[in-house]
């Protein structure tokens, strides 16, 4: 945007004119410095703005490496003139996704200009910064220009997780034999096809009936998706909604779903992530690079899954369905899923659930409804926890102190103390 006048520098250029005018007219000696310095001073000004106003560069940082919601942040800004000329007042404006606008004045620091602005107890999520919106303005307010510097970014707030020394879903998996089996010769993946031998594989896998027939060597060809152990299904339901973010429903399940996850993988258990939201999204959970990738999905997860959880059990072929053991954490206990899990608990091994009350989280009374299906589920061997707003997640979920606490370096920022 080119710089323009302001109201203010208007009103005082036309006083200016006018004392001009009546010195000019009265032949007044006294008023006619006085008039000059109205009138020039506020062109003078427009042309400070004009000048300072070309290309700028302009970088955003922040001190930590890892952020957890709930956590303060302070943001770094750095403004980089290519003009000599020293800029008049510097005001930095930009919206960082949903946490809004916020704004800083600049100070010259050496070279550059540097401000700096506070972000309370940020929640969880990808929070996008916007453009920077630079407005420059002389230090009387009679001229003003507006720039635009594309420095665009994201600040990733991880969900906070606790440490699980045990999980209450435990006892569940010794009664049903722990299904941490040894695996399948040839990786102990599940065989769904044969293919042709390719030079270098082993012949360990050689399926002998596809040979003989075809007069090919032919191997068994295994299904990488039956490895996982552990599935986690979160249920992004609309019901999550309940709350004000770090504090809602959603927020919970989110905390909950990692927080076992985080416990299976430092138990050194193949697991997975299903995320039943806008769409659905699986996620192999290991430590490393696939655990950065975990914390990103649920940092991301918002409540608005289109179909319902239950309808994902029904689907042979979801990895919820085909792991050793499930584990559900949805803010919504409705009857189809209570109905899903009793049919797997009879049939598939061990299934848990966590029920996120979101009702307790709009400030309404424990759901009953939620008890009373929890209890029924509890009856029938399904391993169920009730997550109440204020409820220590540790307590909800089982600690038993004594059992190995340690924790890899790359996951640790994520453990809340």
């Amino acid at each position: 945007m080119t710089a323009r006048l302001t109201g203010r520098g208007r009103g005082i250029l036309g006083i200016g004119l006018a004392v001009w005018i009546v010195a000019w007219i009265f032949g007044s000696p006294v008023l006619a410095p006085a008039a000059a310095g109205l009138v020039l001073v506020v062109p003078l000004s427009w042309l400070w703005i004009r000048l300072t106003r070309r290309r700028m560069s302009a970088h955003r940082s922040w001190y930590a490496h890892r952020v957890v919601e709930g956590d303060d942040v302070r943001i770094e800004l750095r403004v980089e003139p290519t003009s000599r000329i020293p800029l008049p007042v510097v005001v930095v404006r930009e919206r960082i996704g949903r946490l809004g606008e916020r704004g800083v004045e600049l100070r010259r620091v050496g070279g550059a200009y540097r401000g700096a602005y506070d972000l309370r107890r940020v929640p969880r999520g990808h929070h996008r910064f916007e453009p920077m919106r630079l407005s420059l303005s002389d230090p009387w307010g009679f001229a003003h220009a507006t720039v635009e510097i594309a420095e665009v970014g994201a600040l990733f707030v991880q969900p906070r997780l606790v440490a699980l020394e045990r999980l209450f879903s435990d006892a569940g998996s010794a009664l049903a034999g722990d299904s941490r089996s040894s695996p399948r010769p040839g990786g102990g993946f599940d065989v769904h096809g044969v293919r042709q031998h390719e030079p270098g594989e082993s012949l360990r896998t050689v399926h002998w009936p596809s040979t003989a027939r075809t007069g090919t060597l032919m191997v068994k060809e295994f299904d990488d998706s039956a490895r996982d152990e552990i599935a986690v299904l979160l249920d992004g339901n609309e019901a999550g909604a309940a709350g004000v973010p770090p504090d809602s429903a959603f927020d919970a399940a989110v905390r909950a779903a990692g927080s076992i996850l985080l416990a299976h993988v430092r138990r050194r258990r193949r697991a997975v992530l299903v995320l039943n939201a806008a769409g659905t999204q699986t996620q192999t959970v290991a430590e490393g690079v696939e655990w950065d990738r975990t914390l990103a999905l649920l940092a991301a997860a918002e409540p608005n899954a289109r179909i319902p959880a239950a309808a994902l059990l029904a689907d042979g072929a979801d990895a919820a369905t085909r792991a050793r053991e499930l584990v559900v954490v949805t803010p919504h206990l409705a009857p189809a899923l209570v109905s899903r899990l009793l049919e797997r608990a009879g049939s598939r091994g061990p299934v848990a659930v966590v029920v996120v009350d979101a009702s307790t989280f709009a400030g309404s009374p424990p759901d009953a409804q939620t008890e009373a299906q929890a209890i029924r589920l509890r009856a029938a061997g399904v391993a169920a926890a009730v997550l109440r707003y204020g409820d220590d997640l540790r307590h909800t979920l089982g600690t038993v102190p004594g059992t190995d606490t340690r924790v890899s370096r790359d996951m640790a920022g994520a453990v809340s103390a």
